[in-house]
């Protein structure tokens, strides 16, 4: 009697087997080495709006940039299937002989066991057709105290088209407003933005912006008595309507470097830290006071129902945001005193 035995299904399994590419292929239809965007295999798309390639940490990434799209090899197979982890593992084990399972439908297509590699890193580069601001998204703007005039000084646009390496990758509308946040050029003149898709609820973000870049920074004044670190533009220009210097970080989850830090304390008397308060917000926060605990850190207590400064302000509005600033500058001076009487 003939016996088979098989293995455990582990990603480290099919990996030792096959190849990203390999299984990126077999699954979407789409050659891996294609360097032109294409259509979604995933989903009714009719402009080409995908792309492949290895992320900084070296995953091979199908990324979708009409949807926000940001897929593994095996979250592809779990997004074509509508399964979990595991069962898009069995599958992969299945259909590429590892294992045989009866109960898993095989799919067709031949697997192409040639070795292909992709080493193209992220495309990064990012055109935007800019357009006037409506009115409604003026007054998106201006619930968070942001007026025309402070998104003309941080350089932010209303984008009706953006384009990804000469394609167009997403469009404007009443129900989904898009805004850049022009960075400049980098040192081969290619052009710097941050896409804010507001509405999205996940993957807000496109940008080609390196993660060291400190979104205000170029907007603070020379010197001051607050300069508070945050973690979003918005929460930068809300702050600067009450002429508060402000900054914040490329992402939530990176902290300014050290170099940047200590240049901010010779010329700020106090350096404030105000995160969100939720989870991702107050662990971020533990890990900054961890390595420095000589700044100060603030969140808004979650009674008052606001996660950060900007919701608080359309919250609240203009007069009870002030008295909370106000509240916050006296109990500064407060511990200002208390270090002078020791």
């Amino acid at each position: 009697m003939d016996f088979r035995f098989d293995p455990v299904v582990t990603k480290d399994l099919i990996l030792s087997h096959f190849t990203e590419e390999q299984i990126m292929e077999y699954y979407l239809k789409v050659p891996i080495h294609k360097k032109k965007l294409f259509r979604s295999p995933l989903r009714v798309d009719k402009m080409p709006t995908c792309s492949i390639f290895r992320n900084n940490k070296g995953i091979l990434i199908f990324k979708d940039f009409a949807t926000g799209q940001h897929l593994n090899c095996f979250g592809v197979v779990m997004e074509k299937f509508h399964c979990n982890y595991y069962q898009a593992l069995d599958i992969i084990a299945n259909d590429f002989g590892l294992v045989q399972n009866n109960n898993i439908t095989k799919n067709e297509g031949k697997i192409n066991l040639k070795p292909i590699k992709i080493t193209d890193t992220e495309p990064s580069k990012i055109q935007i057709e800019i357009q006037n601001f409506s009115e409604n998204e003026l007054k998106w703007w201006n619930d968070y105290g942001i007026t025309i005039e402070l998104l003309k000084k941080y350089n932010i646009y209303s984008c009706k088209y953006v384009f990804l390496n000469n394609s167009i990758v997403a469009e404007s509308s009443n129900k989904c407003p898009i805004y850049g946040y022009y960075g400049g050029k980098d040192k081969d003149k290619k052009e710097l933005w941050r896409c804010y898709f507001p509405f999205r609820k996940s993957h807000r973000f496109l940008t080609n912006w390196s993660a060291k870049k400190i979104q205000g920074f170029n907007q603070l004044p020379r010197k001051g008595k607050i300069c508070i670190i945050t973690k979003s533009m918005k929460d930068v220009m809300a702050l600067a309507a009450y002429r508060i210097p402000a900054i914040a970080p490329n992402s939530e989850h990176l902290f300014i470097s050290d170099n940047v830090l200590e240049g901010l304390k010779e010329r700020f008397k106090y350096i404030i830290v105000l995160y969100d308060q939720d989870r991702t917000g107050k662990l971020n926060m533990a890990k900054i006071r961890s390595e420095h605990p000589e700044l100060i850190y603030l969140v808004i207590p979650k009674e008052y129902g606001a996660k950060d400064f900007s919701d608080f302000r359309k919250k609240y509005g203009f007069m009870k945001t002030k008295e909370a600033i106000l509240n916050v500058k006296k109990w500064l001076k407060l511990i200002r005193q208390t270090k002078e009487l020791k």
